[in-house]
């Protein structure tokens, strides 16, 4: 049986959505291994003058935690 654990990530992009959830996955990578999800809780974009400037996503990211033995 496998342990998964989930970590909450707030992440920005200029340019999309998308890559806005490409930005919380590489951040997340840093620290976390063995990552299998990513799942978009919440999507958010600033606007100004009309125009969307930022968009931002919180997301859940889900990993594997290796079982000690014991």
């Amino acid at each position: 049986m496998s342990v998964v654990k989930v970590i909450e990530v707030i992440a920005t992009s200029e340019k999309s959505f998308d890559d806005a959830v490409r930005n919380a996955l590489q951040e997340a990578s840093k620290s976390v291994k063995n990552i299998s999800s990513v799942y978009v809780k919440e999507m958010k974009a600033d606007v100004k003058d009309n125009n969307i400037v930022s968009y931002g996503v919180n997301a859940k990211v889900s990993f594997t935690v290796d079982k000690l033995n014991g």
